[in-house]
């Protein structure tokens, strides 16, 4: 699953930095996450770093855009090209 940032964000700033895969970027009003770049950061480290680093927990899995750990681990082989 892609993860999702819900209307409670406020704007902070910490999540998009911390994106190993740049799926994280300032949208209309509040970042989004682009669920074809994220990883749920599967290959980088063991937990999503965005939702470690939110200070509103406002990141949730998107209900949207379901994936087993092995299609997110194919996903992050195809954005590194390992």
């Amino acid at each position: 699953m892609s993860l999702l940032i819900t209307d409670e964000c406020i704007n902070c700033d910490v999540c998009e930095p911390e994106c190993p895969n740049g799926a994280i970027s300032q949208g209309d009003e509040i970042y989004e996450i682009a669920p074809n770049l994220c990883t749920e950061c599967v290959g980088h480290y063991d937990e999503p770093q965005c939702v470690e680093v939110c200070p509103v927990d406002c990141i949730i899995t998107d209900p949207d855009n379901e994936e087993t750990e092995d299609q997110l681990m194919d996903k992050y082989h195809q954005l590194t090209g390992s």
